[in-house]
């Protein structure tokens, strides 16, 4: 099973910037560069929802809320992924999970102050 592990995260006032990373490990790097990467999050109450995916070409697919806001981009000889967050807002709260294939990482918070 391929372990995500994620770091980042924090709390930050409206307006900043936060970055998260994700790094892949028990799986060779042909094999984790085959499949698309994602950002997902999570607010109380609410379901899991899309946030950035980056497939291995490096092309990227970004929700509504985020777009000219986040950018996601991925090192593939670390298989690493990260989410660079600007001009956050209170309503980017949430938990945010890294995903490839099925596995999932264990979430960091993100909460932003207005």
């Amino acid at each position: 099973q391929v372990q995500l592990v994620e770091s980042g995260g924090g709390l930050v006032q409206a307006g900043g910037s936060l970055r998260l990373s994700c790094k892949a490990s028990r799986t060779i790097t042909s094999v984790f560069n085959m499949n698309d990467m994602g950002w997902y999050r999570q607010a109380p109450g609410k379901q899991r929802e899309l946030v950035a995916t980056i497939a291995a070409d490096k092309s990227t697919r970004y929700s509504d809320s985020v777009t000219g806001r986040f950018t996601i981009t991925r090192d593939n000889s670390n298989k690493k992924v990260t989410l660079q967050m600007n001009l956050l807002k209170a309503e980017d709260t949430a938990g945010y999970y890294c995903n490839w294939e099925s596995s999932w990482g264990t979430g960091l918070p993100v909460t932003v102050s207005s």
